[in-house]
């Protein structure tokens, strides 16, 4: 699931259809649609078409796998859990936010909207 994902993520952050990276692939678009839901293996040599396809290493695909790996906690200490920014990242909403924070050129802009979006939060914590 995780290759899935970031395979999604990665081909929606350079603009690309499901059905251009079939096409280039000789797959349909129903296929790059299991591999992204993780519903089908993407096999090495795949994945090695893939990954040049969409301009990005292998190990690309494996960002983060190592820090999901749980760890024994040591006595004392509460088990830290990373945050789940890749999810975020890989839904529609997560990547939209994203790309068009990434648009805005001005670093006043920026910080204004990154200021609304804590307010924001600030607001909903204060009516629960």
């Amino acid at each position: 699931m995780q290759v899935g994902n970031r395979v999604r993520l990665r081909r929606m952050l350079i603009g690309m259809s499901q059905e251009k990276l079939g096409e280039m692939l000789g797959l349909t678009f129903q296929q790059v649609q299991k591999y992204e839901k993780g519903v089908n293996r993407i096999g090495a040599g795949r994945l090695f078409q893939v990954a040049q396809i969409l301009g990005v290493g292998i190990d690309y695909f494996y960002q983060g796998v190592i820090e999901q790996i749980p760890k024994p906690a040591a006595p004392g200490f509460a088990e830290e859990t990373p945050p789940p920014v890749m999810e975020f990242l890989s839904s529609g909403e997560g990547l939209q936010l994203t790309l068009s924070f990434m648009r805005i050129k001005d670093p006043k802009v920026r910080k204004r909207v990154l200021d609304l979006v804590k307010s924001l939060v600030d607001d909903s914590k204060d009516e629960e």
